[in-house]
């Protein structure tokens, strides 16, 4: 009896270590079942203040307190210094609207007054490029024609257009702007020479409604990667660089209109800068020293 039970116990502590590396093996196991990018980290500490922070409602504002506005429209172009967040590779500005228009996060609009709103099968239709070429079919020995659709390089989209409102708050007695929509750029090339033909925006996102969404996308910002800030902080505090291609007039015309030509690119920076001029001191004539 006493040899059974000797034997009973050598047993039970051979198989204790077992045990004790099976648990091991099944807490290993669990760990590693976790996202791999909550396991790994590429920083030194979670982010999660930007996903918790709160877009702010726009001030109420009265009709019979805004006794003055402008419309301007600006050109961003994306190959100056200060714009080249938009074309950061790792997500650049045009894939979050894309994406976020692709899955109807964002309404987007054909005009720039946003009438007329675009299905979703429109606004794929705006993300791809469509091209034809001819093909040799071995089996007919004729040329066949063949369609193929590749998805829009952000890389080519160097321009956005900028819709704004200037306005004059007579309650709080300031200047101020709101943007009202954001269009990217297209560039059409001729296919034979090569040269540049025109540029129409592919469609138009309502900005007041996209803040919500562009608030949860980080903007690299210089210096600092620890604050990068969204790109609602960044169109919020105007940290862009544009300039100004058309203001409402009377015969709704751009500045290329009233400046046509190549040669005449000079004289149209000159006339977006004496609007910018003429806002400035609009502002400043308002006050006495």
């Amino acid at each position: 009896m006493k040899s059974f039970f000797a034997f009973l116990v050598s047993v039970l502590a051979l198989c204790a270590p077992g045990s004790i590396l099976a648990q091991q093996a099944e807490s290993i196991i669990t760990e590693s079942s976790d996202p791999v990018e909550d396991v790994y980290l590429d920083d030194v500490v979670r982010k999660t203040m930007i996903f918790e922070n709160r877009v702010l409602p726009y001030e109420p504002l009265r009709e019979a307190d805004i006794p003055w506005e402008r419309r301007l429209w600006r050109i961003i172009d994306v190959r100056e210094k200060i714009n080249l967040p938009f074309i950061y590779p790792p997500q650049p500005f045009f894939t979050i609207i894309a994406e976020a228009a692709k899955s109807g996060e964002i309404k987007v609009f054909k005009d720039e007054a946003f009438k007329e709103m675009m299905s979703p099968e429109e606004v794929m239709g705006k993300l791809v490029n469509i091209d034809t070429s001819l093909v040799f079919n071995p089996d007919t020995y004729e040329d066949e024609v063949v369609i193929t659709n590749s998805p829009i390089n952000p890389e080519d989209i160097q321009k956005y257009r900028v819709k704004e409102m200037w306005y004059f708050d007579e309650e709080s007695s300031r200047m101020g702007v709101r943007i009202l929509g954001i269009a990217p750029i297209k560039d059409y090339i001729d296919e034979n020479t090569g040269e540049f033909k025109y540029a129409i925006p592919m469609f138009w996102v309502y900005y007041p409604e996209a803040r919500e969404t562009l608030s949860r996308y980080n903007v690299f910002t210089e210096g600092n990667d620890a604050a990068p800030g969204t790109w609602y902080d960044l169109f919020e505090q105007r940290r862009f660089s544009s300039y100004i291609y058309k203001q409402s007039n009377v015969l709704d015309m751009r500045l290329d209109d009233f400046y046509n030509g190549p040669e005449k690119g000079i004289e149209r920076l000159m006339e977006s800068e004496r609007i910018k001029m003429e806002l400035f001191n609009w502002e400043h004539d308002l006050w006495s020293y």
